[in-house]
């Protein structure tokens, strides 16, 4: 099954029950397998006339309480923003996919991870936080779209998927979850025509002017963020407990990693890989055992100019040297990987 088939009939087995949307390569097959398999499963598709209207059909839908979701990338991902920070302030649940690309501006539809600071360090306007999951396979692009339905339940927040073109390109085996069939009236804050809700019995406005002073809200929403970071945080060790110097990487990235780890160690070298799953919250308790034990921590990263290597910088604490490899618009080599494991370990690669 193709990647953006598979996160596509994940979420609708997860209880999806309303995508708006617009196409833009390479994430358009999540919508062309929707605009059958959503109806299909009693749910509503919408392709949109551009990404504002689809992300704004998003809010309204989460007001009502139902899982919804839109996708998009590149460019079309950039005009949702807005609507992702009003998500933010209402606290409404809602999945928002970016099949990230390579490139600035209009960039290219080839794959790119350039999305990591527009997605974890809260891409609209006026500072807010949300879970961002980094698939890797074409498994976990079903598994994480699923768990993401569930942690915007959980704190009642917009949740990211941040997979990539490669991922959602790619074809491969999958076990999809079983059917969701959630209940309409789980939540009391949602609007609706069932019961004792109302079609207008509640309002849905920027949680900041309204339910709450301005000095009550802040401490509310910061404490939500604190437990996202104190409890979201997920990722995976491999070949790390001996390792002298760690890979950091996630999405396809990290693929090329655990290849490179593999090769390593067949030719004595410890080498060993922390891939991120959430890139917000950002595992930082992964690194505390191996702060200031290892050589080096190398962030790869496909993308000209490093992006989450300032996070891995910040969790190192100033402890141990993180060094960069910005691989551009190709897909890393395992090779050259080694080559940069060796310069660190020679001394001859500059520190970030």
């Amino acid at each position: 099954m193709k990647g953006n088939n598979a996160l596509a009939e994940a979420a609708v087995r997860a209880g999806c029950r309303l995508f708006a949307g617009y196409p833009i390569t390479p994430q358009s097959e999540i919508l062309e397998y929707l605009s059958w398999r959503l109806p299909e499963a009693g749910g509503e598709f919408v392709q949109t006339e551009s990404e504002l209207a689809g992300i704004n059909m998003i809010i309204g839908g989460a007001a009502t309480g139902q899982r919804v979701m839109t996708s998009s990338s590149g460019p079309g991902f950039s005009l949702k923003q807005e609507g992702i920070s009003y998500l933010a302030s209402i606290e409404l649940p809602a999945v928002i996919v970016d099949v990230a690309r390579f490139g600035i501006g209009l960039g290219d539809v080839t794959v790119g991870q350039g999305d990591y600071f527009q997605t974890t360090k809260g891409g609209g306007h006026g500072g807010y936080f949300i879970p961002v999951y980094a698939p890797s396979s074409i498994q976990e692009n079903a598994d994480f779209v699923v768990k993401a339905f569930e942690t915007a339940e959980k704190y009642r927040t917009p949740v990211i998927v941040l997979s990539d073109a490669s991922i959602g390109q790619m074809c491969g085996s999958v076990e999809l979850p079983e059917q969701q069939y959630p209940k309409r009236d789980r939540f009391d804050w949602a609007l609706g025509m069932d019961g004792d809700r109302p079609p207008m019995g509640r309002k849905m406005t920027d949680r900041m002017y309204t339910d709450f002073a301005y000095e009550e809200y802040v401490p509310h929403i910061c404490s939500r963020y604190n437990e996202m970071k104190e409890k979201e945080q997920l990722w995976e060790e491999v070949q790390a407990e001996d390792a002298e110097v760690l890979l950091v990487s996630y999405g396809i990235s990290s693929r090329i990693c655990k290849e490179a780890v593999k090769m390593a160690r067949s030719a004595g070298l410890k080498l060993g890989l922390i891939r991120p799953m959430t890139v917000w919250p950002f595992p930082v308790k992964a690194f505390q055992k191996y702060n200031g034990k290892v050589k080096g921590y190398l962030s790869v990263e496909m993308i000209p100019i490093p992006q989450m290597i300032e996070d891995v910088y910040l969790a190192s604490h100033g402890t141990t040297p993180v060094y960069a490899m910005p691989t551009g618009r190709e897909i890393a080599a395992s090779e050259d990987i080694i080559e940069n494991v060796k310069a660190i370990l020679n001394g001859t690669k500059e520190v970030y």
